[in-house]
């Protein structure tokens, strides 16, 4: 009788434990909600940098504490801010060149371009051009529509959404430091936690997130970096303006699917109002063949390669990432279904070993 008084005195403070360690957890999650894709972003970009840090840890065995996790934290922020920096450097050059160009359109209008008239529907568009932007009043009205529907209103969404961003940006160094800092004792955390939570399975689990990620950082970002390269080339013989900072644009595009083609349509447009209708034509052409080899043969062999994930998972992965969670949902997605595909798996061949049915490999 006392045995059993004891035993279900400690089941009653399991559950007392377990019920009081999920209450905090929640609330945990729910007082660090802002701060939770930082986490992400870090935990993210520490596995990318894992192999070369693990390297360099092994060359410099006294900078794990100190200097080695400060200047790969520096790099990193090197990395994002260089680009940006460019950016707006060349922005602010262009900004006056814009400026002098709307106040010349406001006070005599716009010209019709000679390219109008190569255009399909020359007359409709000719027409259109002439009610709507020859004139100072009709480029006048249509700059002031254009200025009210994407400024209007969104100035203070933009700057506290700017602002917002910076945080997390700074937040995610300060985490990968700490991260890279105290990477053997996450490591050995995760994994005890792991065997203790999911057994066997525990380990597996966590190589195919890590392999997950690493793939789909090869598949989208180097894969996007590549298409930016190759499409920078084809923009500076074009004739493109600015064909190393399109290219940069056409590069953090190309990381989303398809979402390189919006800049292959803003270069042509430009070549189209400098006249070169053929080049616009052959950029869209060279565009849509780049995009092409690229997400249906490099990037599958990439990214499903490494997770033994069908393309068509992949791509789900992605893009309801990016509908869901932005550019984070780029790296979390495709390992969200990489882990849950090892468990239906898993499932799946434990079933089949009970039933004794054969399981074909996976592909």
């Amino acid at each position: 009788m006392a045995e059993e008084i004891t035993h279900d005195h400690r089941r009653a403070q399991r559950i007392a434990k377990a019920s009081l360690g999920i209450g905090l957890a929640l609330f945990a999650i729910w007082l660090s909600a802002t701060f939770i894709p930082a986490l992400l972003w870090a935990a993210i970009i520490a596995i990318a940098i894992d192999p070369l840090y693990a390297r360099a840890e092994d060359r410099w065995p006294g900078g794990r504490k100190a200097w080695l996790p400060s200047i790969a934290t520096l790099l990193i922020a090197l990395l994002v801010l260089a680009p940006l920096t460019i950016g707006v450097v060349e922005a602010a050059r262009e900004a006056r060149t814009v400026i002098h160009w709307l106040a010349d359109a406001r006070a005599n209008g716009l010209a019709e371009p000679d390219w109008v008239r190569q255009m399909p529907f020359a007359n409709e568009i000719s027409g259109w051009w002439q009610d709507n932007l020859a004139t100072p009043e009709g480029t006048a009205l249509q700059w002031d529509r254009v200025r009210g529907s994407v400024l209007g209103g969104n100035s203070e969404l933009v700057g506290r959404n700017l602002l917002h961003r910076s945080v997390v940006f700074a937040f995610t160094l300060v985490a990968l430091f700490f991260l890279l800092r105290e990477r053997d004792g996450f490591v050995a955390q995760l994994k005890i936690a792991g065997t203790r939570a999911l057994g066997s399975s525990g380990d597996r689990l966590g190589t195919q997130l890590i392999r997950s990620v690493r793939g789909t950082i090869d598949g989208l970002v180097l894969v996007g970096i590549g298409e930016g390269a190759v499409m920078a080339v084809f923009y500076l013989i074009a004739g493109v303006p600015h064909p190393l900072l399109l290219g940069l644009l056409t590069a953090v595009a190309a990381m989303i699917p398809f979402g390189a083609a919006v800049l292959f349509g803003i270069a042509a447009l430009m070549l189209i109002g400098q006249g070169a209708v053929g080049w616009a034509i052959a950029i869209i052409v060279i565009g849509l063949v780049v995009v092409g080899i690229a997400d249906h043969f490099v990037r599958p062999y990439l990214i499903g390669g490494s997770t033994r994930l069908p393309f068509l998972w992949v791509l789900i992965g992605i893009l309801g990432g990016v509908e869901s969670l932005g550019l984070l949902g780029l790296f979390v997605g495709p390992a969200t279904m990489a882990i849950l595909i090892l468990l239906w798996r898993d499932y799946i061949e434990g079933a089949a070993r009970t039933a004794e049915i054969p399981v074909p490999a996976p592909d």
